[in-house]
């Protein structure tokens, strides 16, 4: 079937890493269900330099499939920049994010483009059923849980990338340029009126995911230290515990002074020096973190680099 070569309503970023062998199947489905809502569209697949030599697939199917797009990266940047450079490339007025192993159905797209026009700006699918490993399943709910804490708004860890976007949305999102950057924690952040579609989490098609528990952790923590400051204030307010603890041990001091005498080979001394001094370090280590993101988002250094793209229209 020929598709004509004109400007997609419609857009879907997919990031790709680790999942060459998913790559046909997903296709496949993605083009019959777009053909099925009647409006020109676009599948831009941004290969985050794939260990499985994905790239060669890609361009394999732009030649099958015009409404393709393959962006390679220079590097492996990692899943949320890879969706930077995908949303960068999209033209379409509306534009859907997905993953590449076929986890996301790519069936709901017409159900949550139905979604949006009930007067959404964006659409986020939220996993009912998720097909995760209980650990997975289990750190995932301890760390949104205490993201939700540290921030100013509830954290959904079921809601993933899986969603569906306006142009006002996509503009909005392109504006960022921190260089720590989490897909959900910024669409959060830029507020507008978002609609929930809940889904079957569907089992890994082929591959296994490309977050080991190294990656997961530093995931998690770049989440944790460099989305929010609450660690910088809490910091200044065990400073001021501290403070005020040790002002309180010099009245005790004083008191047993003159009640007691002076005191003599005090053990519980060693132990507040080391507990201080642990204190110390750890509170100079969180600084050291921020600052050293600091040094990092001050060279205004881009946050990708684009090898190829094949298949761009624009």
């Amino acid at each position: 079937m020929e598709y004509a070569v004109q400007k997609p309503m419609i857009s879907v970023v997919i990031p790709v890493y680790g999942c060459r062998a998913c790559l046909v199947a997903l296709c496949e489905r993605l083009y019959t269900t777009l053909s099925t809502m009647a409006t020109p569209f676009e599948i831009i697949f941004v290969d985050d330099r794939s260990p499985d030599n994905a790239w060669e697939e890609i361009v394999l199917l732009q030649t099958l499939y015009p409404s393709i797009v393959g962006v390679r990266l220079s590097r492996n940047f990692g899943q949320h920049i890879a969706i930077t450079a995908g949303l960068q490339t999209a033209q379409g007025e509306y534009v859907v994010v997905m993953d590449c192993d076929l986890q996301d159905p790519p069936e709901l797209i017409p159900t949550m483009y139905a979604k949006l026009h009930e007067g959404f700006d964006l659409v986020l699918g939220r996993r009912v059923v998720r097909n995760h490993s209980k650990f997975r399943t289990t750190m995932a709910s301890l760390y949104f849980g205490m993201m939700s804490w540290i921030s100013d708004y509830k954290i959904d860890g079921t809601e993933g990338t899986f969603s569906l976007l306006t142009r006002k949305v996509v503009d909005g999102y392109l504006q960022f340029s921190e260089r720590e950057r989490h897909y959900l924690f910024i669409l959060r952040w830029l507020g507008f009126r978002q609609g929930v579609l809940d889904f079957t989490h569907e089992q890994r098609a082929a591959g296994k995911s490309s977050y080991s528990l190294g990656r997961l952790i530093r995931h998690a923590l770049s989440g944790m230290f460099f989305q929010t400051t609450k660690f910088l204030e809490w910091i200044a307010i065990m400073g001021f515990m501290v403070a005020f603890g040790g002002f309180l041990m010099v009245l005790y001091l004083v008191y047993r002074y003159f009640t007691h005498g002076l005191l003599e080979g005090w053990t519980s001394l060693f132990v507040l020096v080391i507990l201080s001094t642990g204190i110390i370090l750890i509170c100079l280590g969180v600084v050291g973190l921020y600052v050293a993101r600091i040094f990092e988002q001050s060279k205004q250094r881009p946050l990708f680099m684009i090898d190829t793209i094949t298949g761009d229209k624009g």
